[in-house]
């Protein structure tokens, strides 16, 4: 599902991440993993939040730290966490990068569940049908298969190991952010992310089942500032392979 490799980060703009490869968190999860969010690690729950909410964390975070103006950068579940953060925020975000980011749950003319694998349809169906069915689905013995491509494995033996490590420590205290999460993405946002003004990068990959192309298609059709990045023989997590030219797009565009 996408809420077990979801994260969204805020950067500055004005220098180029020291590891250009896997920019790996530079917080450790006792301290509160930056690509994790409410009830998730050592992060307190917060029941009914909608995407949007991560836009008024990063604001809350980036005042406290005396940064006016920045970029967002998610994947997965975070890139749609970016997306509505950077509508939110408006021109306060220099820039947006979202990979393998689902579309809004209503988007028009969108076959919303079309190519997603069975357990991650599954479970998505199950938060659609509300708080109290996604409980009973996460309490279940249904196991969760990403379906993992080769060139996703590959990258999660490689450059992306230390994904699992952050996936770990985010489930660490029980499934409920996952649950939140997945109730955020088939409700409204609280905010359009056909409405950003920033420059916007998508990238997908044509081979995800977590979160088909069509995903990023139907999102790059209807952001005016966006650009797509359409990677066919990328799934899920190999489409981070791009993440250093991604950010060198953002450094120049942010």
């Amino acid at each position: 599902m996408t809420g077990r490799c979801s994260g969204v980060t805020a950067h500055r703009t004005s220098a180029r991440p020291r590891n250009r490869c896997s920019p790996r968190p530079t917080v450790s999860a006792s301290a509160g993993c930056p690509t994790t969010g409410p009830g998730t690690a050592v992060s307190t729950r917060n029941p009914g939040r909608d995407l949007a909410s991560a836009g008024t964390d990063i604001a809350a975070i980036a005042d406290d730290l005396g940064i006016d103006r920045f970029a967002v950068v998610g994947h997965s579940g975070g890139g749609s966490h970016a997306l509505a953060a950077a509508a939110l925020l408006g021109d306060r975000v220099t820039g947006v990068v979202s990979m393998a980011g689902l579309a809004p749950f209503t988007a028009d003319g969108l076959d919303w569940y079309a190519g997603m694998i069975p357990s991650g349809e599954a479970s998505l169906r199950a938060a659609a049908a509300g708080p109290a069915a996604k409980d009973r689905h996460e309490a279940s013995d249904v196991e969760y298969d990403p379906e993992f491509t080769p060139a996703d494995l590959a990258a999660l033996a490689g450059p992306w190991s230390w994904l699992g490590g952050v996936a770990g420590a985010g489930m660490a205290s029980g499934p409920g952010g996952l649950i939140d999460d997945d109730l955020a993405y088939v409700n409204p946002w609280g905010s359009d992310p056909t409405g950003i003004v920033a420059p916007t990068l998508l990238l997908h990959g044509g081979r995800d089942g977590i979160v088909p192309s069509a995903h990023g298609a139907w999102l790059a059709a209807h952001c005016p500032t966006a650009e797509w990045w359409f990677r066919p023989d990328d799934g899920h997590i190999s489409v981070l392979n791009a993440a250093a030219p991604a950010l060198d797009w953002l450094i120049e565009h942010g």
